[in-house]
């Protein structure tokens, strides 16, 4: 990217996620992050020099806030929508971190391409939620994109990180519940053998709605199912871990 272009395009904002004084440019005219990227960055396990390649980057939110939590990484991140991959690209820039968090404008199913084999300690991936006949698919091609698998399925991200992978690397990502037994066998296929999973839980009273998955390459099987994240107390509140998450306790609240 020309360093005198410009930042900022009509139609977008900066938006400050207070942590490490970090930014993202969203549009309003595309998908924006919301708190299921947040709980994924938590979940995923990231060290301090970790080498990371996000898989479908959109707005670039989840290599900042492993950034923020890691406070040095390098991250490969892959978006295959030109304009997202831009605005994700201008959100590095803006935050000093384009060196370090590198943008390929590319499609995922052509990664062996573009990205070196076996060279990653995570790969992580919030993947469209939805099958391409499951929903009616947006006007917008850039929604329909983030919501919709057409351009994205389980396989295809399975795929890709079984080549981007170190041996016994991690994956992570964050599914629908209804569909985490089906992940699991897709994984599978593809030498990812699921280590740890975690529900999300709108409250306490209702079904998981949500699922945080991490499988890891060429391990044998053995699944550990962590306590049940809940979003909301009973009163309507946030829990005293989703206050933990967004940094709620701290002086300086998102």
């Amino acid at each position: 990217m020309n360093e005198h272009e410009p930042l900022l395009f009509e139609g977008e904002r900066i938006d400050d996620l207070q942590l490490m004084g970090l930014r993202v440019i969203q549009s309003k005219d595309a998908f924006r992050f919301g708190m299921d990227s947040v709980l994924l960055a938590d979940f995923a396990r990231v060290r301090r020099g970790s080498r990371v390649c996000d898989l479908g980057t959109g707005t670039g939110i989840l290599p900042l806030l492993l950034y923020g939590r890691a406070g040095e990484l390098s991250c490969d991140a892959v978006e295959i929508q030109q304009d997202a991959a831009d605005r994700a690209a201008r959100s590095m820039r803006l935050n000093g971190l384009e060196e370090k968090i590198r943008v390929f404008p590319r499609d995922l199913r052509e990664i062996r391409d573009f990205l070196p084999y076996g060279a990653y300690d995570l790969v992580i991936c919030n993947p469209p939620y939805s099958p391409e006949s499951a929903s009616i698919p947006s006007p917008k091609p850039s929604l329909r994109i983030a919501r919709q698998d057409k351009d994205c399925t389980l396989p295809d991200v399975a795929a890709a990180a079984s080549w981007l992978l170190k041996s016994r690397a991690r994956l992570s990502l964050m599914l629908p519940a209804a569909r985490m037994a089906s992940a699991f066998e897709t994984m599978r296929r593809y030498r990812l053998e699921p280590k740890r999973l975690r529900l999300v839980h709108a409250n306490a009273e209702r079904p998981a709605r949500l699922a945080l998955i991490e499988a890891m390459l060429d391990v044998n099987p053995g699944l550990i199912v962590e306590a049940p994240l809940i979003v909301k107390n009973a009163d309507g509140t946030d829990t005293e871990e989703i206050r933990r998450i967004y940094h709620l306790n701290a002086e300086q609240g998102v």
